[in-house]
């Protein structure tokens, strides 16, 4: 076994913050035992936060609200242009207006099932209580969530469940929650007690002592490079989907900050538990540097089909009833259209490599509207779907109305991320991660419409205790900006840029990123194998050794340069897709969206190992390049027992 496909196995690790005792007090239970600042104290204290999307504008808030000083970072020109406004289709809460037989309970039971398993009980239950708050939090900002008829809020139904509890506002969820938090982060913004510095991105992160005390941010626009302080660190940056180069991910969306925040010693969990979310408007060339996201909500009414006869030439609509295969209505009678994220999106590749794929280069399936057109009429599936339909239109130049979407399966969300407690802390003391950054609520599989939720229960609710807890708990001395942490981490930050603006080779960081990230969709992408994780071990250092002699970066530092950031995410990318294959190849089976071809049951479904690989993956840096460490948390179930899923 060569260097770059071992490890050496650590310590176990264990959550000591989650309390003990049944599931549904251990969230009440914990705040009652979280140690308070005093009111009066708490202007005392200073809290970096870094991001402004949900988890990161909630957080900022809250923060502020509660009286501490909040120095807030994004990479944006505003925060509202944060990739939270991006999310369309809706925000779980087991409100129950539906009165469908949906709760709490049933929530935490979906969420545990459609990870597959690889979720803490403690903070799922947490997430799924939060879940009713958030709702509450949300339409007293003013948040316009569609209404039904007699006015209470409407929910509709997502994949991997069978209740209707997914509140929306149209197709733009995302934009009106993220706009909820924008004015309350603005308000306190107006009264000094956020300080806000926009297009400018964290590179490193300081620590003192063991604790984390700063961070590293350079200017995007001046290239100045500056460092904060603060007693402690927040990290609201999303997650690592553009690892891949395409991906339904904002182009600034990144994953420095939490890679640079492992390389100072926060561990990172769960790397190779990535999501391919079904519903994308299929890549169509090279030319490409993102995806597009269909919103998952349209399965609701669209229904997924493909030609029976492989090669079928025919347009859609010359295509009749009987010769169409609307598979997944077939294969998962129960759910249907709404199977959760990774089935669907591994059945719409089956069928592909099938032959019967549909579009160019057979790279698609079509997502059909005439039924629904015909039972509901043309004008309430506009009212549910207009925008996401002229979206299609504008990027296709196709019409939804008369001819069915064509989607395929893309990568979208993380559920690894840096390893953290009960609390939000990483293992760097004062180092706390929320949102998509952590690896925390969802397991090996996201359900749809739990991004958003988690976002805002981290930022809202759990944050603003745990933090509280920390401070009161941790005394904080003064450290000066010439404290030698300080200046070594500034000067580490410049030399790696000074590195890259050096080289003047003879490729871009663009060229780097698209081979990349066609390296990982190939071996680490829809499924996986023994033998192509091996090949991408072999390539991705041989890869990171070209880059440092070959990339090429104009300009200069003290500068606005889109070169030299790129350049700079690429490299962190480089180390991160090394760690995420060789935590795909040690996870010697399939759960959610880690598909190892190798671990499947008879008739194609993913096939857990409970006995092995019930925990999870924290991994420790060690160097680049160098075995790291792997550090087990196990999972222990008390509530919902491990099953084969099945959704048929």
């Amino acid at each position: 076994m060569t260097r770059y496909t071992s490890y050496r196995t650590g310590d176990p690790l264990a959550d000591t913050r989650a309390p003990a005792g049944p599931v549904e007090q251990r969230w009440d239970r914990r705040r009652f035992e979280a140690a308070l600042v005093n009111p009066a104290n708490r202007r005392k204290h200073t809290v970096i936060v870094v991001g402004t999307g949900l988890a990161g504008g909630s957080a900022g808030a809250t923060l502020a609200e509660q009286g501490y000083r909040v120095v807030q970072f994004c990479c944006q020109d505003s925060p509202r242009r944060a990739h939270s406004i991006a999310a369309q289709g809706g925000i779980n809460a087991a409100k129950n207006y539906r009165n469908d037989g949906d709760s709490v309970h049933r929530l935490f039971h979906d969420t545990v099932k459609g990870g597959d398993f690889r979720a803490r009980e403690s903070n799922v239950h947490r997430l799924a209580e939060l879940s009713v708050q958030i709702i509450d939090q949300c339409v007293a900002q003013g948040v316009p969530f569609a209404r039904e008829y007699g006015g209470l809020l409407d929910t509709r139904s997502f994949g991997g469940v069978q209740v209707s509890r997914t509140f929306y506002a149209r197709g733009q969820t995302g934009q009106q929650l993220l706009l909820g938090a924008y004015q309350a982060l603005s308000r306190q913004i107006a009264a000094g007690r956020v300080e806000l510095h926009a297009r400018t991105e964290m590179l490193d992160l300081i620590v003192v002592d063991g604790r984390a005390r700063g961070i590293v941010a350079r200017d995007l626009v001046t290239g100045r490079i500056t460092s904060h302080l603060a007693d402690a660190v927040v990290l609201a940056t999303g997650g690592y989907g553009n690892v891949f180069h395409l991906s339904t991910n904002a182009k600034n969306s990144n994953a420095t900050a939490i890679w640079r925040a492992h390389r100072r010693g926060a561990w990172f969990a769960n790397p190779c538990f990535t999501q391919i979310h079904p519903t994308c408007i299929p890549r169509s060339g090279d030319h490409q540097s993102k995806l597009t996201l269909m919103s998952e909500s349209l399965r609701n009414d669209g229904r997924i089909w493909v030609p029976r006869v492989q090669g079928d030439p025919r347009p859609p609509g010359a295509i009749p009833e009987a010769e169409r295969d609307y598979y997944l209505e077939r294969l998962y009678p129960s759910f249907g259209n709404l199977v959760p994220r990774d089935i669907a999106s591994r059945a719409a590749k089956s069928v592909c490599d099938e032959g019967r794929g549909v579009g160019p280069g057979g790279q698609g399936v079509y997502l059909d509207f005439a039924d629904a057109i015909a039972r509901m009429g043309r004008a309430a599936v506009e009212a549910k779907y207009g925008n996401l339909f002229e979206m299609y239109r504008r990027i296709t130049a196709e019409d939804p109305y008369a001819v069915p979407m064509r989607i395929y399966p893309a990568i979208h969300y993380t559920m690894g991320g840096l390893w953290v407690d009960y609390d939000l802390r990483t293992t760097v003391p004062g180092l706390f991660a929320v949102g998509e950054a952590n690896f925390s609520d969802h397991g090996a599989n996201r359900l749809g419409a739990s991004a958003l939720m988690q976002g805002l229960a981290d930022g809202y609710f759990v944050l603003p205790t745990s933090v509280n807890d920390y401070l009161a708990r941790t005394p904080q001395e003064q450290i000066p900006l010439d404290h030698p942490a300080v200046v070594e981490a500034v000067a580490d930050t410049e030399d790696h840029l000074n590195l890259l603006l050096s080289v003047n080779g003879d490729r871009t960081p663009e060229s780097f990123h698209r081979e990349l990230g066609r390296l990982l969709w190939d071996r680490c992408g829809m499924a996986r194998d023994e033998a192509g994780l091996r090949t991408a071990l072999d390539r991705i250092p041989a890869l990171r050794e070209e880059f440092w002699r070959r990339v090429r970066v104009p300009g200069s530092g003290e500068q606005l340069n889109q070169s030299l950031e790129h350049a700079n995410r690429v490299a962190d990318h480089l180390e991160l897709a090394e760690l995420m294959c060789l935590d795909a190849l040690h996870r010697e089976e399939s759960c959610g969206g880690h598909f190892r071809a190798e671990s499947r049951t008879p008739d194609g479904e993913a096939r857990r190992d409970d006995e092995r690989f019930a925990y999870v993956a924290a991994w420790e840096f060690t160097g680049t390049g160098a075995p790291p460490v792997l550090h087990k948390e196990p999972l222990v179930f008390t509530s919902v027992h491990p099953t084969q899923r099945s959704y048929a």
